[in-house]
């Protein structure tokens, strides 16, 4: 069980929808529902692609979200401008929660290191620029790494060019990189596989919907849950159909805590929570006035509520005994009486 509860990051994206007032509102959401940080995207659209109308630049025409779309319009649409992240740094600081980004070049690192980011995140896609990696790790700032589409030896790559700049935290996250994803898909099994190859902490960046796939991945060891976040779905934006509302993101703070609280030990037998209930089991008890010489039936001695007296199970060893003793109804059975 990890000695905290699991990280929670409302992951903004593109679900500002342009304006940065909805940015900072959403950033306030995130802290009132409890969630530990607010997560964006730094880059541009020209610095992740091209302005090139080819179909190796558009999405399928079957994708859920974005059936069609080229990629430079859905990054410029997507993209939080460079000049909001200050602002919303500053209101997570004010708020009293993190502040992070994915860096997709070295210029957004350049920015968020001018920010004093905490921290970053390679994205899924991102998993295999090795060199953006050892930038990131060469700051000594935690590095969390997202594992959508990876093989395990891409993993591996990963986390050895982190290491090898310097990093000595981090943390990786399971994800499947579709959006939104299906639960089957998701595999939470491999949480605990890569926590034993890696023997790092294990997150999950989740894209299915709802709270269960996340709080069933705290059950498997996940120590960091990020979730897209929206101030409502029927705004629409890029992401909002697979984001938590702020109802929701609370309900995942608090019963992602509540799973790692049920984790416990590997202990088997009553717990301190239980020792009360102990009180309750079953023994046998004189269930009538009773004089002495009378013989034990099934009609003054039965199996009750609580404990004091004998087992349930000695009933076929007392039966046509006589008492040796006036007993009182409630009187615990116990050898000396008969």
């Amino acid at each position: 069980m990890s000695p905290t509860k699991p990280y929670i990051v409302a992951e903004m994206s593109g679900n500002h929808n342009g304006s940065l007032d909805r940015a900072l509102a959403l950033v306030d959401a995130a802290a009132d529902a409890g969630a530990d940080a607010i997560k964006i995207q730094t880059y541009t659209a020209d610095t992740l692609t091209v302005d090139v109308k080819h179909p190796r630049f558009q999405l399928s025409a079957g994708h859920e979200l974005w059936g069609g779309e080229y990629l430079y319009d859905l990054y410029t649409r997507a993209h939080t401008p460079w000049d909001w992240h200050a602002p919303i740094f500053e209101r997570a600081r004010e708020r009293g929660i993190e502040a992070f980004s994915s860096p997709f070049d070295p210029t957004a690192v350049e920015l968020l290191e001018k920010l004093d980011a905490p921290r970053y995140k390679i994205a899924s896609s991102e998993i295999t620029d090795l060199p953006l990696i050892r930038l990131c790790a060469s700051t000594g700032k935690p590095i969390i790494i997202s594992t959508g589409m990876a093989t395990l030896r891409e993993i591996t790559a990963a986390v050895d060019a982190a290491r090898g700049a310097g990093a000595t935290d981090v943390t990786v996250l399971s994800c499947t990189a579709s959006y939104p994803a299906p639960p089957e898909s998701t595999n939470l099994r491999r949480i605990p596989v890569l926590a034993e190859a890696l023997r790092l902490p294990i997150g999950l960046s989740d894209h299915t919907l709802g709270i269960g796939v996340p709080v069933a991945a705290v059950a498997l060891g996940a120590v960091l849950i990020e979730k897209h976040v929206t101030l409502d779905r029927a705004d629409g934006g890029v992401d909002s159909a697979f984001s938590l509302d702020p109802a929701e993101l609370a309900a995942l703070v608090v019963e992602s805590e509540r799973a790692w609280q049920a984790l416990g030990s590997t202990a088997i037998g009553p717990t301190e929570a239980e020792k009360e209930g102990l009180r309750f089991r079953r023994s046998l008890y004189v269930v009538t006035d009773v004089r002495a010489g009378e013989p034990v039936t099934e009609a003054n001695v039965r199996s009750i509520r609580p404990t004091g007296g004998l087992e349930p199970d000695a009933i076929g060893s007392v039966l046509g005994r006589v008492f040796r003793t006036d007993a009182a109804k409630g009187t615990p059975l116990t050898w000396d009486l008969i």
